[in-house]
């Protein structure tokens, strides 16, 4: 096949489409911005320790596993993936914690515990989860959603009620359990996806099926050992990879894309998949007569959280950390508030702490702790340093009464990333981290459309259509993406 397909960006769904649009006999090329390719899943590393600067959960196994198998590939083809048992740590308090068991029998005591009788609830529960699970990712994930008449289908709005897309999380997860605690182990994986668990479907419990019934995972060496075996394939494919290439205006004529312009000269294509940021590509790098949505439209979208991130090397063992850590040790609805809905720097946030060393050597010099520790924000906060700083040691005051460890004066690496970085790195709309909530109102047909109205070659694919933020979804949007692309005739 003679046609060209130019891919913006190399984050997970446009290596995924990519790739398989190379699979199609496509020529394709990527153009990505970076010095090296993953999106958000880059890699930075300095005096002995190597970071993983976005993505750190490995949930939903099973679309990594369907997607190497698109080549004849399996995941252990090309990095070592490990079960995380416990899967994490929560922290409510001093002395108060969870150790989250990475199976079903460990999970119904811990349940046990703290709510006498819930073990049985938890079944059910997660067989609900389980079935959301099975529907979600058979029915409607890779559905390209381009309008409802894809949904109005008697099985599917039978399923959608039956899968609770109509009510809340909270209400759902409140229906089974009582206890605090619970509840917000339940709830937390909502905080990322970008919503309060009030306005987040009952669908989303989804998650927990992901999390509780299909584990937490780690591929060691890093999450960027993914992004390497992507390119692996995609290379294998034929695929171009062209780093630090900017893309600065897309040009049309005759409501077609024509060119590309870069800082490192103009390309042709005939196709042309976007994995950019979709707002930048829409607003920035169209003419406005080919722009999909106005102004007016992108200010009312409802982002997901941005984040603080620091990546800390110690030079010591910090033995009271799990692999993944969560401090609770807060109120999650005042903090959810100050995302959501009165947007602000937080009053007292939670926070998420990822300490790979415990599981990976590679990560860290010998004796020494890599440390990953992130602060969900509102998105386009006004993005200092100086509120950087203080964020740094709001959470290492806890982090530290929380695990009785001594950490800041042992601290000999330490770099911050925020909304000013996503924003010059990715393009990011508004300094996001995650896209778009995952809001009733933000779902399926009702998100950003993969394929331009106005010009006739133009698609999008990634965190800003469908299906939405994640690692997982990402590889989903870049395959649904591919799929549209080779519907041409």
């Amino acid at each position: 096949m003679d046609q060209k397909i130019t891919v913006i960006g190399s984050g997970f769904a446009g290596l995924a489409a990519a790739s398989l649009l190379a699979q199609k006999g496509y020529q394709v090329t990527i153009l990505e911005k970076n010095d090296q390719p993953g999106g958000r899943a880059r890699q930075w590393s300095q005096d002995g320790f190597t970071f993983d600067m976005g993505p750190s959960w490995y949930w939903m196994p099973d679309v990594f596993e369907a997607y190497f198998a698109l080549f004849g590939k399996k995941v252990s083809d090309f990095y070592d993936l490990r079960l995380l048992d416990p899967g994490y740590r929560i922290y409510f308090g001093k002395g108060d914690q969870i150790d989250v068991p990475a199976t079903l029998e460990g999970q119904i005591n811990l349940f046990e515990q703290y709510e006498p009788g819930s073990g049985k609830h938890l079944q059910s529960f997660l067989s609900q989860a389980a079935y959301k699970y099975e529907v979600g990712m058979r029915d409607y994930v890779f559905r390209p959603s381009h309008s409802i008449g894809e949904f109005m289908d008697f099985r599917l709005i039978r399923e959608s009620f039956r899968i609770q897309m109509f009510s809340s999380l909270s209400k759902h997860v409140r229906s089974f359990f009582t206890h605090p605690h619970l509840i917000k182990l339940l709830e937390f994986p909502v905080l990322f996806l970008g919503a309060t668990p009030q306005n987040t479907p009952a669908l989303y419990s989804m998650m927990n099926h992901a999390d509780l019934g299909l584990g937490t995972w780690y591929p060691m060496g890093g999450m960027h050992e993914i992004v390497k075996a992507m390119v692996s394939i995609a290379e294998e494919q034929g695929v171009d990879i062209q780093l630090n290439t900017e893309v600065k205006q897309i040009i049309s004529a005759n409501n077609k894309v024509t060119k590309i312009v870069t800082n490192q000269g103009d390309f042709g294509t005939d196709i042309l998949l976007s994995n950019a940021d979709y707002h930048h590509t829409d607003q920035l790098l169209l003419a406005p007569k080919d722009r999909q949505y106005s102004p007016k439209y992108w200010d009312k979208r409802v982002m997901a959280p941005s984040s603080l991130l620091f990546y800390l090397g110690v030079n010591k063992k910090l033995p009271s950390l799990k692999h993944h850590n969560l401090f609770f040790d807060e109120d999650f609805g005042l903090h959810a508030k100050e995302i959501y809905t009165d947007p602000k720097w937080p009053t007292s946030p939670l926070f998420y702490v990822c300490s790979p060393s415990q599981t990976d050597p590679s990560v860290a010099l010998e004796g020494q702790e890599n440390l990953f520790v992130l602060i969900p924000l509102a998105a386009d906060l006004e993005d200092n340093d100086m509120e950087r700083e203080r964020y740094y040691h709001m959470v290492m005051d806890r982090l530290e009464a929380l695990t009785g460890e001594s950490i800041r004066d042992a601290v000999v690496v330490k770099r911050s990333y925020a909304m000013r970085d996503f924003k010059k790195d990715y393009h990011a709309f508004k300094g996001n981290a995650y896209g778009l909530a995952n809001t009733l109102q933000q779902t399926a047909f009702l998100k950003p459309k993969l394929r331009s109205s106005k010009l006739s070659n133009l698609y999008y694919t990634g965190q800003l259509t469908v299906p939405g933020p994640g690692v997982p979804p990402a590889l989903i949007s870049g395959q649904v993406a591919a799929a549209e692309i080779g519907k041409r005739k």
